[in-house]
């Protein structure tokens, strides 16, 4: 079967769930995927044959797609601030509004009276680690430290900086256990006293906004890295939030991601524990994000 016929059963398949600009997404993604052939290779090859076991790949994968399964975990990679990065069930998926908040870091960063080298810099549930290992690509000469509760995702974090050739240490707890940064310690040191930057992406979605979650992201992704319980949405920004008194250094910067229906709440709950100079910043689609305040 012809690459270019099989597309066309390709679009008929998913023309019911997906919009015709993420089906040929899909479609170019797997060319890339399966055969190596980017979008302008397929155009220069309109009679690029597929064999039979070709097809069967491609009828696995089309069928895992028609079950909204995302193409990241199919493939088991994702981009994200120009890095390739492996995901699976047990990461979520690196998020356009996340690269937002990474691009928000280092713009503040460069206002840093500190040296590049001097620089602590810690993430908190960093899942596949794609923000502490994009900070440290850009800030090579940064102290980089993650922590995470999930063992699985820690495995992934650790392939994806090694992938990418950066350094960065990591920390398997449950930040929610934790009283004192300061006692937590990686493979090889304990963790400064003082930390510059601290960033968490915490869960933060209610389970009353469950039903406007996509089924690919409910069915799939994990609900560990994602929900909170309604009676106490910002739990994890409460907890951080504590720790960074104790641990920020007296220039340092807190910054989150946050749901885009609490930032009042989220800025009030900062405010309530003394931070200062706080700002609440939209992402590109318009909706509250990120936060970043100071002590």
């Amino acid at each position: 079967m012809l690459l270019k016929d099989y597309k066309i059963n390709f679009f008929n398949s998913l023309k019911n769930i997906q919009d015709e600009q993420e089906i040929e997404s899909f479609f170019f993604i797997l060319t890339e995927y399966l055969h190596n052939l980017k979008r302008v290779d397929v155009a220069l090859n309109p009679n690029f044959e597929l064999s039979d076991a070709e097809v069967d790949k491609w009828n696995t994968i089309l069928a895992q797609l028609q079950q909204e399964k995302p193409i990241q975990y199919i493939t088991g990679e994702a981009w994200f601030y120009g890095l390739r990065f492996e995901v699976n069930e047990n990461t979520l998926i690196p998020r356009p509004e996340t690269e937002e908040l990474v691009e928000f870091i280092l713009k503040e960063t460069s206002n840093f009276q500190l040296p590049a080298s001097s620089l602590n810099i810690l993430d908190i549930g960093t899942g596949s680690g794609c923000i502490p290992i994009s900070l440290k690509a850009n800030l090579p000469q940064a102290n980089v430290l993650a922590i995470d509760v999930s063992e699985k995702a820690l495995e992934v974090a650790k392939r994806n900086a090694e992938l990418n050739k950066v350094e960065i240490n990591f920390i398997e707890a449950n930040i929610l256990e934790v009283e004192d940064l300061s006692i937590l310690s990686t493979s090889n040191s304990q963790l400064p006293a003082s930390i510059d930057i601290i960033i968490s992406n915490p869960p933060y979605v209610r389970n009353l906004e469950k039903q406007e979650i996509k089924k690919n992201v409910l069915d799939y992704e994990p609900h560990l890295a994602l929900f909170v319980e309604d009676t106490d949405a910002l739990l994890f920004y409460r907890k951080i939030a504590q720790l960074a008194l104790k641990n920020l250094s007296p220039n340092g910067l807190l910054f989150f991601e946050i749901n885009q229906y609490l930032g009042k709440e989220t800025v009030e709950l900062l405010e309530s524990l003394g931070f200062k100079n706080i700002e609440l910043k939209k992402d590109i689609y318009g909706n509250n994000r990120m936060i970043k305040c100071s002590i």
